[in-house]
């Protein structure tokens, strides 16, 4: 099945907050479905955002499975999961140039295509998801915190020593585990580009 195709079959089947309509039609204008997942690292290929996000939502609901059983569903909804696993990197949307690079190949210097950002809303990453939805749809305090934190030890925030990701994963469980399907997604399921 086509990434896009099963994107929307996974929100159309999970998802039915007002505003996803609208939140959905913005996916569909945006570069949402062509876009990278990141410049260079992960899903560094056109579409790669769509597949990643497919990917965490797909290890979300593992690792909900592994850690509460088959009715994993009576501490998060299936739309809160669909909502946190296929939204969680929104803001990557609009920010990925398609350019070129000289490189030396065999000793020849050779045009390669590469992947740069150009972030003209330049507010952070989990944060800047947050905004985005909340634009559009009312996110509970699990989704926003789940999506803002996603990136865990990895974001910028508490690359200086705050402990405010730490203490949102012992307060809201699901918090980490939406953090571990990221991990999982982006290290086990997906080719890691260039380094």
């Amino acid at each position: 099945m086509e990434a896009k195709e099963e994107f929307l079959d996974i929100f159309y089947d999970n998802i039915d907050r007002d505003g996803a309509d609208k939140l959905l039609e913005w996916l569909e204008k945006s570069d949402f479905f062509t876009c990278p997942a990141s410049a260079k690292r992960h899903s560094s290929y056109k579409g790669g955002l769509c597949q990643h996000s497919i990917n965490v939502y797909k290890r979300f609901v593992k690792l909900l499975e592994m850690e509460y059983g088959q009715d994993w569903q009576t501490k998060v909804s299936p739309e809160s999961v669909a909502i946190m696993g296929l939204l969680h990197d929104v803001c990557k949307v609009n920010t990925y140039v398609e350019d070129v690079k000289n490189v030396k190949v065999d000793g020849v210097w050779t045009q390669k295509p590469y992947y740069r950002v150009e972030d003209n809303l330049p507010y952070g990453h989990g944060e800047k998801s947050v905004y985005i939805i909340s634009a559009f749809m009312k996110l509970t305090r699990e989704e926003a915190l789940a999506i803002n934190w996603h990136m865990g030890e990895f974001d910028a925030r508490v690359q200086n020593g705050s402990y405010m990701a730490s203490e949102v994963f012992y307060k809201y469980p699901i918090c980490f585990l939406m953090h571990l399907a990221d991990l999982t997604a982006t290290y086990l399921d997906e080719d890691c580009g260039e380094q």
